[in-house]
């Protein structure tokens, strides 16, 4: 017995040891506070003056560029929020557009810009179309897909025709515009005389 005795007590006091350490670590761990989970809310993580993204195609050239005075970027939808923003638009082998208004809102990982206050895209003339001028107060474009388009009333004014209407769309690519519920439509007599090319721009009221 004597002999077992040394051993015994090496046993207790490891259970001991086992037992004050696992103790003295829940205390720690209920003393100490713990933070919560950190809650994700619509507040920016980064900002910048002078904002300028270039977007480019596989080949690396530029086919986008999104400009304003001040960036805000939100982790929370991955969105940027700019103030005087600018959207220029030179796909290959379409007329170069220009989007412009108090602020936008790109998201959707960037195939997406709603532009808010006093919104303006301008399409410039091309050797088969006239300029082509868009005015809302709020116009979104799809830069990969060469779109423009808004539910809202929006004045067209394409060459020496202007349209006014609630909600339009107009591609880019194929030259194709459409101007829903339109009113008060004036359509210039030189782009509706005969031989006037009408196969890459549409017009359309329905």
């Amino acid at each position: 017995m004597k002999e077992r005795a040394p051993a015994l007590v090496a046993v207790l006091l490891l259970i001991c040891l086992v037992v004050g350490t696992w103790w003295a670590a829940d205390y720690a761990q209920r003393a100490i506070p713990i933070d919560p989970p950190r809650r994700i809310t619509h507040e920016p993580d980064s900002w910048a003056s002078n904002f300028v993204m270039v977007r480019t195609d596989t080949e690396g050239v530029a086919i986008n560029r999104l400009e304003g005075d001040f960036m805000q970027h939100y982790p929370d939808d991955d969105s940027y929020e700019i103030t005087t923003a600018k959207a220029t638009g030179q796909q290959p082998g379409s007329p170069i557009t220009v989007g412009t208004s108090n602020t936008a809102i790109m998201d959707q990982d960037g195939e997406r810009i709603i532009m808010k206050g006093d919104a303006h895209v301008h399409r410039v003339a091309d050797g088969d179309n006239p300029a082509l001028d868009v005015r809302s107060e709020q116009l979104t474009i799809l830069p990969d897909k060469d779109l423009v388009f808004t539910d809202l009333p929006a004045l067209v004014v394409h060459g020496k025709s202007t349209m006014n209407g609630k909600g339009m769309r107009y591609d880019n690519d194929t030259r194709q515009l459409q101007v829903f519920s339109a009113t008060d439509v004036k359509i210039s007599g030189e782009e509706s005389r005969p031989g006037q090319s009408t196969k890459s721009e549409k017009e359309e009221q329905p």
